[in-house]
């Protein structure tokens, strides 16, 4: 049977994944919902089970959270997991209260270095795996941003002598789909994060042998994403979908469909990224392909700003709840 504190980070780890949920459900669907190419409710409905369904596909990004952090699963506990999923939480609820997209994905590595590094020290850190995850996380939103503006280039190229009129309607219906695509690639790639954290406190524990995740942590987990996806994100669906660039039908369909490409490649590569900044960076690129000054670079610049210190606040306050929860423990 396991014990109180291991039951305490499953718990933590899945409400991690709840907000993950409302949080970066702006992801999936906010160019869709600004265009109106979809209705809010059928978006959310729609991204939640699809989010499930893209939950359940592999576990290769959970194997790279769960064992390119720390040296050994043997030298975290409980405590130190525990403190690290409430630096990412903190996060992430703090950044959604004040409508900022931020990445879930620096919050959750963030949290994980504050309190091993606090609880264990430097030499518990896996250097060379956090350096490969904060790569993707840095890397992919540039790749999204370049690959965003030529495929908006190249949608200009082909149909920049139509009216909007007769295109803007056939692009709207193109999104449903890149919608359902963009949500199951976040989901593809979102929720294993927390199925790494719980592997990964089962193995330190003695309850598993091998960072190979259980049925019931993916359903788990799963189903925290989608339940979470499903309670919506609107705070950040209004900064994602029109206050970085004026999007059309078709510039929603390119930058969908850059991202969801982009993020899925990603799992394939079992790389962590984090899909608030792949789709931040899309639609960077694809107002960028229609002219420099059609982004509000005053809002990029925000989201820049809360990039930069997320990993550095969460592990910040994971080492003090680390540091407080060792008082009691």
């Amino acid at each position: 049977m396991p014990d109180t504190l291991i039951i305490v980070v499953v718990v933590l780890a899945l409400a991690f994944d709840y907000i993950n949920g409302f949080h970066d459900t702006a992801n999936a669907i906010a160019t869709s919902v600004s265009t109106r190419a979809l209705t809010p409710k059928f978006a959310v409905w729609m991204a939640a089970g699809l989010n499930f369904l893209g939950a359940m596909y592999s576990t290769g990004v959970a194997k790279t959270i769960g064992g390119d952090i720390v040296t050994s699963a043997q030298m975290v506990n409980e405590p130190i997991i525990m403190a690290a999923m409430i630096g990412a939480i903190f996060w992430n609820l703090l950044t959604w209260w004040m409508g900022i997209p931020s990445s879930s994905s620096h919050a959750l590595v963030g949290g994980v270095v504050g309190a091993v590094l606090v609880a264990k020290g430097y030499e518990a850190l896996k250097i060379a795996g956090i350096l490969k995850i904060v790569a993707a996380l840095i890397g992919s939103p540039l790749v999204a941003m370049g690959i965003g503006f030529l495929i908006m280039s190249v949608l200009f190229w082909i149909f920049g002598n139509k009216s909007p009129g007769r295109i803007n309607p056939k692009f709207k219906r193109l999104q449903i789909v890149t919608a359902a695509m963009m949500a199951f690639s976040h989901g593809s790639n979102d929720a294993q994060k927390a199925m790494g954290i719980i592997t990964l406190t089962l193995v330190s524990t003695g309850y598993l042998t091998t960072l190979e995740v259980p049925i019931w942590v993916k359903i788990s987990a799963a189903t925290a994403m989608g339940l979470g996806t499903a309670a919506g994100g609107w705070r950040i669906i209004r900064t994602m979908g029109s206050k970085i660039f004026k999007l059309e039908a078709i510039s929603g369909f390119a930058a969908d469909l850059n991202s969801s490409l982009v993020i899925f490649g990603a799992t394939l590569l079992h790389l962590p990224v984090s899909t608030t900044h792949v789709v931040s960076g899309s639609i960077m690129g694809v107002g960028t392909a229609k002219r420099l000054s059609a982004v509000r670079w005053g809002t990029a610049q925000q989201m820049l700003m809360a990039w930069v210190l997320t990993i550095p606040c969460t592990a910040a306050v994971s080492a003090l709840s680390y540091k407080i929860i060792a008082l009691f423990l």
